[in-house]
């Protein structure tokens, strides 16, 4: 019976993980979303009242680097920022205490 336990909470552990990444390639899609939205607007905004002076490329830039990063933290490209990465770290730090070599202290 403590086999079918162990089942349940391993499948109940992947159903929360499963869940934690589709809400957080939600939460990238509504950045997405946000961003292209508003800097439409802002260009529009721009090249209406002040064509002659561009400004819309700074927040175009700066949040579009911020979303370039989201993405890549959400779709794990690059091992450093996944979870997986995180993970190793934390046991890696965990079994350091253990040692007490612990360099923090």
């Amino acid at each position: 019976m403590g086999v079918i336990m162990e089942v349940n909470l391993n499948e109940e552990d992947k159903y929360y993980l499963a869940k934690k990444k589709v809400e957080n390639i939600k939460g990238f899609y509504g950045n997405l979303t946000s961003f292209l939205l508003v800097n439409a607007i802002l260009i529009f905004i721009n090249l209406y009242t002040s064509p002659d002076h561009l400004w819309f490329y700074w927040p175009l830039m700066w949040w579009g680097f911020g979303v370039v990063f989201h993405g890549l933290k959400v779709f794990e490209v690059f091992p450093v920022l996944g979870k997986d990465w995180e993970e190793r770290k934390i046991k890696e730090l965990m079994e350091k205490e253990k040692e007490g070599k612990n360099k923090w202290q």
